[in-house]
């Protein structure tokens, strides 16, 4: 087992932290931490440590792909644990998750907190926000989406290579992913520590909140986005099938089938792919439609003698159907069942950044 450690201007509790693994194969990556740095990545070689220093600051995800290659690289067939550098991954709770990871036929092991006792608050309301709209999103339960500790098999790092993400959303780029590919994720609990309020934190709430949450929110706008121009190709081909019929019943039907066909492709491929087959997916659509459609009728009837405007029944009626929608589609139109292989699928493009060695 390999413990990676991707270090942005640490201080002595990186050294402090490899001094406590000395039994462990240590792969510290220097993110351009600059000259000022130098005896601290020093210092950690004496205890043990192997360094890896890349020439300008590039992110976290970057140095832990520069990690994942070079291991891959010099030491394959290892599994990976990787922790901060900042004092609040213990040795105990490192060891947990290798010993975790080295009976787990997971994906990957998390060492989640429960955040518990005196936690930030920004950063308790964060983890908040992001575990609740990862189960939306995905319909799988993370206790802890934004930890750093995690255990990584050692046939899964050409994919970890292969995953976008360069900065601090690279991390839950992995769990989305992992989420969309059905591939089990295990947990276990570590303590919850956050040093000096967490003020040794690189992180910038307003940049590095946009690149998390733009993955996150991805296939809730695209869903959006697949609703409205279905909505909006039904509209032009009514009008344009009742112009060239004057069959108004057969112009609707012909023109719901097709974009209801348009929204189908789009939502399988696109929103929430790769799924099951269209044997098991296109019946459960054609269900999901029917059903739809005769809700839309019954809260319209329901809604607007109670709201006194049908405009304001109507926008009410498409929300709830909308958020309904999706949520049904993630959850049974399209679900995959969560699979654990025995290794992971190879990357088309091996990703091996080019750094600087001692």
């Amino acid at each position: 087992m390999i413990v990676l450690i991707p270090a942005y201007q640490p201080d002595q509790r990186l050294v402090d932290l490899c001094h406590q693994l000395g039994g462990h194969h240590l792969l510290v990556v220097d993110d351009g931490s600059g000259p000022s740095y130098t005896a601290v990545f020093e210092a950690a070689r004496r205890a043990g440590a192997e360094v890896i220093t890349l020439d300008h600051n590039r992110g976290k995800g970057f140095a832990l792909k520069t990690g994942f290659a070079h291991i891959a690289a010099r030491r394959p067939g290892h599994d990976v644990v990787c922790a901060d550098s900042d004092g609040q991954h213990r040795a105990a709770d490192i060891e947990a998750v290798a010993a975790r990871l080295s009976i787990s036929p997971a994906a990957m092991v998390l060492g989640v907190r429960r955040f518990t006792g005196d936690v930030p608050a920004r950063s308790r309301f964060g983890n908040t926000v992001t575990r609740g709209l990862f189960r939306l999103v995905t319909g799988r339960p993370i206790t802890d989406t934004q930890t750093g500790l995690r255990g990584y098999p050692a046939w899964i790092l050409h994919w970890l290579c292969a995953t976008p993400g360069d900065r601090f959303e690279y991390e839950l780029r992995l769990l989305l992913r992992a989420a969309r590919e059905s591939l089990a994720i295990d947990e276990v609990e570590i303590a919850t520590v956050y040093l000096e309020n967490n003020s040794s934190s690189h992180f910038r709430i307003f940049h590095d909140s946009v690149r998390i949450y733009r993955p996150l929110l991805g296939s809730i706008f695209a869903f959006a986005g697949s609703s409205l121009l279905s909505f909006a190709l039904d509209a032009a081909l009514l009008a344009l099938f009742v112009t060239t019929s004057g069959h108004l019943i057969a112009s609707a039907t012909a023109a719901r089938l097709i974009s209801a066909t348009v929204n189908y492709t789009i939502n399988r491929r696109t929103v929430f792919g790769p799924v099951a087959p269209h044997r098991r997916t296109a019946p459960r659509y054609a269900a999901l439609a029917l059903l739809s459609l005769s809700a839309n009728v019954l809260l319209l009837k329901a809604l607007t003698p109670v709201l006194h405007s049908l405009p304001t029944a109507k926008l009410v009626t498409e929300f709830s159907l909308f958020a309904a929608g999706f949520l049904i589609q993630r959850a049974f139109v399209f679900a995959r069942a969560v699979t654990t292989p025995s290794r992971a699928p190879e990357s088309s493009s091996p990703w091996l950044p080019a750094v600087k060695r001692p």
